[in-house]
């Protein structure tokens, strides 16, 4: 049997395999260049993009949980324009598809960092990064509100032209109504989860360990949340399906692709291996060989159920 082909279509966009490295863990991705071969990998999406620079939440940052980490960076960035002047021209030499995450906190935020982008070369797409307070609404997420993620997901899709992919939050009560809004909005494709709102608190100086007070739970704690997301999203719309939230092996990536994802990011797993994204996606074309499966893109949407 000839090597299973790890290749797939997400968008219309042919990645070499489907594992992506997740925005908000691999930096603008040159960071990484002088640690893993930026060409071999399925995908890259930066870092989270706002109209101006934003410097980030009070330290500490991270804390690490038990089969996971708490993150409340604050989505600290160099802003929309100065990425397109000084990292995009590089990302565009590699050929590897660069996917921007775009992020705001009024729907004009969005629109405006689209517009800059979209004047620029070098993207194959956007990812929408709507966990973020909607100031003009009394700091609802745009994530947690159904009508708020699609007006913002409509506003974003007539702006682009190009491929646009909604990040789902699982800080909501059902996955199924958000996925449907963004799928009816125009996205082209959802990613999910983004992290699990958490608290990590110190007993000695009864403090959060964050800065910030709250943060972020991602790791291998949340894969179980986030696959059973993953399945429920992917039975609900027609759109593909980018699972993430704890993926630190290949036969974890397979996990979600049985679950009904096309592709996967991968994020919490380059802070102890950076070099993750490659490994994960050797490693899954090994399940592949052993399962007797030709093809990565077979696995898909294949997990069988118990019947009710």
């Amino acid at each position: 049997m000839s090597a299973p082909s790890l290749a797939v279509s997400l968008c219309g966009i042919s990645l070499r395999n489907p594992v992506l490295a997740a925005s908000g863990t691999f930096g603008y991705g040159l960071e990484f260049a002088g640690l893993v071969d930026l060409k071999a990998m399925g995908g890259i999406v930066v870092k989270g993009l706002s109209r101006e620079e934003i410097k980030g939440n009070p330290e500490p940052r991270l804390w690490e949980t038990h089969g996971g980490m708490m993150n409340s960076v604050g989505l600290q960035n160099i802003g929309v324009r100065a990425f397109v002047a000084e990292k995009l021209p590089a990302l565009r030499q590699i050929g590897t598809p660069v996917f921007a995450n775009v992020f705001g906190y009024a729907i004009e935020d969005y629109v405006e960092v689209i517009r800059i982008l979209e004047d620029a070369e070098g993207l194959a797409g956007y990812e929408l990064n709507v966990s973020c307070p909607n100031t003009k609404q009394g700091g609802i997420a745009f994530a947690a509100d159904v009508n708020m993620l699609g007006e913002v997901i409509a506003a974003c899709r007539h702006a682009a032209k190009r491929p646009l992919i909604v990040k789902l939050s699982p800080n909501v009560a059902s996955i199924v109504p958000f996925a449907k809004a963004a799928e009816q909005s125009g996205a082209d494709a959802i990613s999910l989860v983004n992290t699990v709102i958490g608290l990590a608190v110190d007993a000695r100086t009864r403090k959060p360990r964050i800065g910030a007070g709250f943060g972020g739970v991602s790791g291998p704690a949340i894969k179980p949340i986030a696959l059973r997301m993953v399945f429920e999203a992917a039975q609900a719309v027609t759109i593909p399906v980018v699972g993430l939230g704890g993926i630190a092996t290949g036969e974890d990536a397979a996990e979600f692709l049985i679950a009904g994802a096309t592709a996967v990011e991968v994020g919490t797993a380059t802070f102890f291996d950076p070099t993750a994204p490659l490994r994960i996606a050797r490693e899954l074309a090994s399940f592949c060989a052993q399962e007797g499966v030709p093809a990565v893109s077979e696995l898909t949407g294949t997990l069988v159920m118990p019947r009710k």
